[in-house]
């Protein structure tokens, strides 16, 4: 009998990671999904490796490194699983964690994606920063987690157990509805890597679907697997491509506006790596503006068919509120201490 889940896992020169990592997804999701692995172009011994000690796994091979969206949506094309779920290599699950995630899908059909409680394998008590209990997303588009807040993450003792709408899920381990991927186009290629699961997400919230944490289901991620936090070529992905989706997803009342404010804070932000001693990440900020400027013209299509399929302009999880002034001004550094999204 045909699955109703295709668990795809983008693999780029991630032998060792699957390795470790791929016997817990195989053991505690066969039951109720296909595990499929989408190797992007691996230079080192990640095909052979699978087909040689994970036979069970399906394999699909692109010719070359996509990024991360661009790699996912050639991986999904003609998959025909009523749900997909995009889980990164370096992910340990637990048994019983595909099960709530099921349950609550076929319990909510207004509800697009949903996401496990993301914890830290490394500290499993901790919430893991990529996604912890999911996202938001403040008025001038920095992200922020229930559990995580800029670089403050917290243990996890069940203060997030309730289902409230998010404005995106992590793409660390994300499932969606695959009407939906197709509805909303699935992730925008050009971003490569980094906040395009959010773009995905935001698209989906504006048109009246819902996104969700589920708390009953629990994944363990590592983390910081392809690029570290610091690194130039992250912060110029980063910077370059959360000002294309606040360009592709902001209301026309809110786009200038935010777009001044934000223009000044990423000045500000590439002085203080300057301050710093960091000249290469303030260079990294600097050319994701001009970067941005140049590609923005290529992205009104996008931004025109959001536009004309947007039902809700500002979905619960998108905040009126500046999270640098919360958290640097206020010191509020939780989510709970956060004013209501």
């Amino acid at each position: 009998m045909k699955k109703r889940i295709a668990i795809v896992i983008l693999n780029w020169n991630g032998c060792e990671m699957m390795r470790r990592f791929l016997p817990s997804v195989v053991r505690h999701s066969a039951d109720c999904a296909e595990v499929i692995v989408a190797d992007n172009g691996s230079t080192d011994d990640s095909c052979a490796m699978l087909r040689r000690e994970f036979p069970e796994v399906g394999l699909i091979t692109l010719p070359e490194n996509y990024g991360f969206a661009e790699g996912y949506n050639r991986a999904l094309r003609g998959l025909e699983a009523e749900f997909y779920l995009l889980l990164n290599s370096d992910v340990e699950v637990e048994r019983g964690w595909l099960e709530p995630l099921l349950e609550y899908m076929d319990a909510h059909p207004e509800t697009a994606a949903c996401q496990p409680i993301l914890r830290s394998q490394r500290q499993p008590e901790s919430f893991e920063y990529a996604g912890a209990a999911g996202g938001m997303v403040d008025c001038y588009g920095y992200p922020y987690c229930r559990g995580r807040v800029f670089d403050t993450v917290e243990q996890d003792h069940g203060q997030y157990d309730d289902i409230v709408p998010l404005l995106w899920a992590t793409g660390a381990a994300l499932m969606v509805r695959r009407a939906d991927w197709e509805a909303a186009g699935g992730l925008d290629g050009r971003f490569f890597a980094h906040m395009e699961e959010i773009d995905f997400c935001w698209r989906l919230r504006t048109r009246g679907r819902g996104v969700v944490c589920v708390p009953q289901s629990r994944a363990y991620h590592v983390g910081g697997a392809s690029l570290a936090q610091g690194n130039p070529r992250k912060t110029f992905l980063n910077f370059r491509n959360n000002l294309l989706m606040l360009y592709k997803n902001l209301s026309e009342a809110d786009l200038r506006k935010v777009m001044r404010v934000r223009r000044v804070l990423d000045y500000v932000a590439a002085l203080q790596f300057l301050v710093k001693g960091d000249a290469a990440n303030a260079r990294a900020v600097m050319r994701a503006r001009r970067e941005f400027r140049r590609l923005r013209a290529d992205f009104l299509p996008q931004r025109q068919e959001n536009l004309r399929c947007m039902t809700e302009p500002h979905p619960e999880g998108l905040s009126r509120f500046c999270l640098l002034y919360q958290y640097y001004a206020k010191r509020r550094k939780t989510f709970a201490q956060l004013p209501k999204a």
